[in-house]
């Protein structure tokens, strides 16, 4: 309201006549600096657009403090809402943050097709791929990887594996490291019952085509997820084959081995999915985890993240479940920040915003609260910080007085360096193939994992028809005893039919017998 009068009052003292002219000077400038003052005081506003329950909300109970060495960590509130009061603190201006979800990578896309505009965005790999080839994102800044900001928590703290992959991946020439920050990793293996199943039989994709297991292993309700070990499970001899592992080019032939969208492939794949679809108990995308917790089921292919929510949620009723990698290769999987430009556009105050919006997720003690609530490894080490390999071995190392222990070196991770002694686990022995090994998977495990590339528009497009072909009813889908029971059925049906007729015949019959005898005794 002042501002408001002040400038009705300079108006018309102005008008008076220029003998006035001091006044004007005198209530002008204080009103310059008053809407320069409420113009800093408006907020940036943040859209930003991630995967559900994929952030700390906050909220920890007093039970789940996290204390480790270096600090104790605990989540009071959630990471949003502490963001925007970093950022305030740190850069002097407000943000406010506009945060939703999505449930999958197509319902991103199609959200962003449909016209819902977002600044930044939390992808899997080969749609951060789809996106760069279609020239949707906005580069990171110079300035995001200036190792001397001490507010660039991601660049100073990003996994040198994590980088190093990020770096070597290109869609046209460009690196995703332009483009896209890690958020969380991981791989793709089995849970498994190991009273039901060896660890042999869990460490081959082969099982989900095993008839020792028939309806007893459940496989993922999504056609990249499902391609995968299909094709890991066609070229299986080849993949096993010493003279193949160490050949000089064997990661740029395993990448070509598991991304090849030939239509022949495809149409073998198809062929092969439809026999693992006789076996398994289902497709499904979430209830896997429910099921081996229950016993429904004895194996489940799983991401990493979601194997130890299952093997945790099962030590809770005293089951114990294992985590094996197939032995044929594994898939490597990323989600990651982009910013997009339909978003972002030209507003430098957005890109500022969303850039450090990554680099405090990328502070270690976020870094570990994410950890800790969402469950799944995020993809930055910390650097010169030592929280997060102290949350490592806080949350999977041995007890003093244990005695049956293995030593789980994660320098590839850590440091780039597998033999750097600073960063080595001292863990119970079951870790080797429990929780341990599905948050951060062996040097061995991670030398033959391969990362699903994105697919070309003839690739996807025959990739999808396939998926279609094998989720979708078909008569040549049935096998022998579902054809046997639906003949028994059949049969069922038509006798009591025939008996219904019968029936309806002599009861026809009976009533015209007892009609032609009341005629005859009414005569």
């Amino acid at each position: 309201m002042r501002d408001r009068r002040y400038k009705k009052l300079t108006v018309r003292a102005f008008a008076v006549g220029t003998g006035l002219s001091v006044i004007v000077g005198t209530f002008a400038a204080p009103l310059t600096t008053m809407a320069a003052a409420k113009d800093m005081e408006k907020p940036v506003v943040l859209r930003v657009c991630n995967w559900e329950e994929y952030i700390d909300e906050g909220g920890w109970e007093d039970d789940e403090l996290i204390d480790l060495p270096s600090e104790d960590i605990f989540g009071e509130n959630s990471l949003v809402s502490d963001f925007e009061e970093w950022y305030y603190e740190t850069y002097g201006v407000p943000v406010k943050v506009e945060y939703s979800t999505f449930g999958t990578n197509e319902e991103l896309y199609s959200q962003l097709n449909l016209g819902n505009e977002y600044d930044l965005v939390c992808p899997s790999d080969y749609m951060i791929m789809k996106l760069m080839k279609e020239n949707k994102l906005e580069p990171l800044s110079d300035e995001f990887f200036d190792d001397s900001n001490e507010n660039n928590y991601y660049v100073k703290g990003v996994s040198p594996y994590i980088d190093s992959v990020f770096h070597e991946n290109e869609i046209d020439g460009e690196p995703w490291s332009d483009y896209a920050a890690g958020y969380m990793w991981g791989i793709t293996g089995m849970v498994y019952n190991p009273e039901e199943v060896t660890e042999e039989e869990a460490s081959t994709w082969s099982i989900l085509e095993n008839e020792k297991f028939y309806r007893q292993v459940t496989i993922k309700d999504n056609v990249r997820d499902a391609y995968f070990p299909t094709l890991a499970i066609l070229n299986k001899d080849l993949l096993n084959s010493e003279t193949f592992r160490n050949s000089s080019d064997y990661h740029e032939q395993l990448s070509a081995i598991m991304n090849d969208t030939r239509k022949e492939t495809i149409d073998e794949s198809e062929q092969k999915l439809k026999e693992i679809r006789q076996n398994v108990y289902s497709f499904e995308t979430d209830s896997g985890k429910a099921d081996m917790i229950t016993g429904k089921v004895v194996a489940n292919l799983q991401w990493s993240g979601d194997g130890v929510y299952t093997m945790d949620q099962a030590e809770d009723d005293d089951f114990y479940l294992d985590w094996a990698v197939p032995e044929e290769c594994t898939n490597l999987w990323f989600d990651g920040w982009v910013m997009l430009k339909s978003g972002i556009g030209e507003d430098a105050a957005k890109k500022q915003a969303a850039e450090a919006f990554i680099n405090f997720l990328s502070r270690p003690d976020s870094a570990v609260r994410n950890m800790y609530y969402i469950g799944y490894t995020s993809a930055i080490a910390g650097g010169d910080s030592p929280l997060i390999f102290e949350y490592a071995d806080w949350t999977y190392g041995a007890e003093d007085d244990e005695e049956d222990t293995i030593e789980y070196p994660l320098g590839y991770f850590f440091s780039g360096d597998n033999e750097d002694e600073d960063y080595v686990i001292t863990a119970p022995a079951d870790q080797a193939h429990r929780q341990l090994s599905a948050q951060y998977p062996s040097q061995e495990e991670i030398d033959r994992s391969a990362v699903m590339l994105y697919f070309d528009d003839e690739g996807n497009a025959n990739i999808n028809q396939m998926w279609i072909n094998i989720r979708c009813f078909n008569i040549s889908m049935l096998s022998s005893m579902q054809w046997l029971l639906i003949g028994i059925v059949v049969a069922v049906v038509v006798i009591l039919f025939l008996l219904w007729r019968f029936q309806d015949d002599l009861f026809r019959k009976s009533h015209l017998y007892s009609h032609f005898l009341m005629r005859i005794n009414k005569h």
